[in-house]
């Protein structure tokens, strides 16, 4: 005897073995043995055997057409064996059973009440549900069409006009996506990779760029009228009596910062370092203020800039030659014998810069020798020199007290584009840390940074610190020591047109200055919504400048016909490669000590990893002295624990410990 019967949602059948009271003993067709109980039995038979009643079963059931059996099944509520009578015949076991699976196989049509009764669907219902059938029916014929064209090398106009929403932000659920990830399957390559191959994606560097913007601008990289609209500047600010000058690079169009020297009696000269001052005209809140939040930060990646800030409003606070804009400055009384610091003061005023000095025009001229010597030809020769000498005082105070001296010597490598398409060339180009102008910008910066850090905290003004402890660096709304620079205090303020986080500052600064009451409490909610907003966002715009910088510098390898490339080892298979902004691992490299120099073959390359195929040639006899020597800065790199610069080369020479090695460029130091 057989036995027809549900066990966990399947129909199944089996020969009995033993019926135990109200239980069965059964053997299945596959050869186990399970206990079955009466209430899941649906019936008993004699024949055929159970592996052919369940076959014959399922293929009667599957020629059964459901219309005609919900057209002849009872409105009200029934059981299989009854429609099983109307449907055939004569019904034997095979066909009680098939006709059990089929009503059970088409549940748009009938709607299970128990064991083996079933009740039909209303007619409306069931017209609703028979279009979502087709149309579901017709999706899956779609998604396979769309399938089968990609993986014969074919490009649908349905995906091509959506790859970059499919690739960034996929509906999963769509039959685009499901298409595409089924052709990527079978060809084997990510999604991106397929349609890198049918032309979706015209090649990697579009697709860099292209994803970041979508991602991080997604409604463009223009700015709106109204965040354009420049309100007019104080006009009773005052005047300050001095003869400033910038250094930049020449594409630089954000000039944040300038210098000036003036001697005064008894031996002794009043430094002023002076920052254009956006936040004087943008009140917290405002439309500019909302897009500047919205950016946090100026965009930076070799041949390409997204500033924070409109056009308008670089033109009107930039500290361009020839022009009165407003600024805030922080004077510096120093003996001109020793340099010591004597006192510092803070004014808000306006400032017509006299010189708008370019650092790629004139950086080889302005040598320690030359300076020395008084042979400088420069314009501001004079001012120049009396900065260095100012910075080298301040490096050594920053010296002792971070114990250790500064990194310098090493060259900083960073790439420019020129020209376009076939055209393009890419240039290599080497910034020597502690080189007079780099020292002279950066201390000045510094020193701007760490004096207004300590003065908004002995003001009881609210402010945003970046601090270092125990090698870590952090930015916080509470003040703490900076020990990778030296400083007590550390509050990024002098890049007000290219971060937002000294926009914030600046503001704080010019209320303090004014006495009024701050712009931000040190309980404002917003405060710390703004440090946390402006660390993620400042790391993914660095994550993107590092990236576009390796991209660059695989082409620049190529673009040289390089076989074999010399690199540092920073820590396990991770290296630096010499001469170049590329940091990567090395698979299969050994167990080598920090700083050592290797000889590295290059096989080729992955512009969409953004990383070369390389092996390991030969180790050398040389070691990277300087390596050694930043070994806090290049344990944080191979931990991938890296601060994005975003092209803040004023501070390069002295945070070797705050950014990696390999983040260069953008935009070259200013004052």
């Amino acid at each position: 005897m057989y036995l027809f019967f549900e066990e966990a949602g399947d129909f199944k059948a089996g020969t009995v073995l033993k019926k135990d009271g109200a239980n069965y003993q059964v053997e299945l067709t596959t050869g186990r043995r399970c206990k079955v109980k009466a209430n899941h039995v649906f019936f008993e038979f004699e024949s055929p055997s159970a592996a052919t009643f369940l076959t014959q079963a399922q293929e009667t059931a599957a020629e059964m057409d459901p219309m005609f059996l919900w057209e002849v099944a009872p409105e009200e509520e029934f059981g299989y064996e009854s429609i099983a009578a109307d449907y055939f015949s004569s019904v034997t076991a095979v066909e009680k059973g098939a006709a059990l699976i089929a009503l059970h196989s088409n549940p748009v049509y009938f709607y299970r009440k128990g064991r083996g009764n079933y009740k039909k669907a209303p007619e409306d219902i069931l017209q609703r549900a028979l279009q979502a059938v087709e149309r579901k029916r017709l999706e899956e014929e779609r998604r396979k069409n769309l399938s089968a064209q990609m993986i014969a090398g074919e490009l649908p106009q349905e995906i091509a006009c959506r790859v970059y929403e499919l690739l960034l932000r996929p509906d999963k659920n769509s039959t685009e996506w499901k298409a595409l990830n089924d052709a990527a399957s079978e060809v084997r390559m990510s999604p991106l990779r397929l349609m890198m191959k049918l032309g979706a994606v015209p090649d990697a560097f579009t697709w860099h760029v292209e994803s970041f913007y979508r991602t991080n601008f997604p409604k463009g990289k223009g700015f709106t009228q109204a965040a354009s609209e420049v309100p007019a500047a104080p006009d009773d600010l005052p005047e300050a009596a001095v003869e400033a000058f910038s250094v930049d690079d020449s594409s630089t169009t954000e000039i944040d910062d300038a210098a000036s020297v003036t001697h005064l009696e008894g031996g002794k000269s009043r430094i002023g370092i002076h920052i254009a001052a956006p936040a004087l005209i943008m009140p917290r809140g405002s439309v500019a203020d909302e897009s500047a939040r919205s950016r946090m930060s100026t965009v930076y990646a070799p041949g390409m800039k997204t500033t924070m800030l409109p056009e308008s409003w670089i033109e009107r606070t930039s500290l361009d030659e020839g022009k009165c804009v407003p600024c805030v400055s922080l004077y510096v009384t120093v003996d001109d014998e020793t340099m010591a610091v004597q006192a510092t003061e803070t004014r808000v005023e306006k400032i017509t810069v006299k010189h708008n000095l370019r650092y790629d025009l004139i950086h080889e001229k302005v040598t320690a020798e030359a300076i020395e010597d008084g042979t400088l030809e420069v314009p501001c020769a004079h001012e120049i020199g009396f900065l260095w000498r100012f910075a080298k005082a301040r490096l050594a105070e920053r010296e002792e007290r971070r114990g250790r001296p500064e990194p310098t010597g090493r060259i900083d490598w960073y790439l420019e584009l020129e020209g376009e398409g076939e055209n393009l060339r890419i240039i290599r180009k080497g910034r020597a840390r502690g080189e007079p102008l780099d020292l002279m910008v950066a201390e000045l910066m510094i020193f701007a940074n760490s004096t207004w850090g300590l003065w908004l905290e002995e003001c009881k003004t609210a402010g945003i610190y970046r601090s270092q402890r125990m090698g870590r660096v952090r930015m916080s709304t509470s003040p703490g020591p900076h020990d990778g620079l030296g400083v007590v205090r550390y509050a990024w303020s002098t890049s007000p047109l290219r971060r937002y986080v000294d926009l914030v500052n600046q503001r704080q600064i010019i209320c303090a200055a004014a006495g009024t009451a701050p712009a931000y409490m040190g309980n404002d909610s917003d405060f710390y919504t703004i440090v946390s907003q402006f660390e993620s966002v400042y790391e993914i715009y660095g994550e993107f400048q590092r990236k576009m910088e390796r991209f660059w510098s695989l082409k620049w390898i190529e673009q040289e016909g390089l076989k074999e490339i010399e690199a540092v080892v920073i820590k396990g298979d991770l290296v630096r490669v010499e001469g170049l902004p590329l940091v990567q691992r090395i698979p299969g490299m050994p167990e080598l000590d920090r700083g050592r120099k290797v000889l590295l073959g290059v096989l080729g390359f992955d512009y969409i990893d953004v990383l070369f195929e390389g092996k390991l040639l030969a180790v050398l006899d040389e070691t990277d002295e300087e390596a050694l020597e930043e070994g806090d800065g290049l344990e944080e790199e191979s931990e991938a624990v890296v601060e994005p610069q975003a092209a803040e080369a004023t501070e390069q020479n002295a945070q070797v410990t705050e950014q990696s090695p390999e983040t260069v460029g953008g935009e070259a130091p200013s004052v």
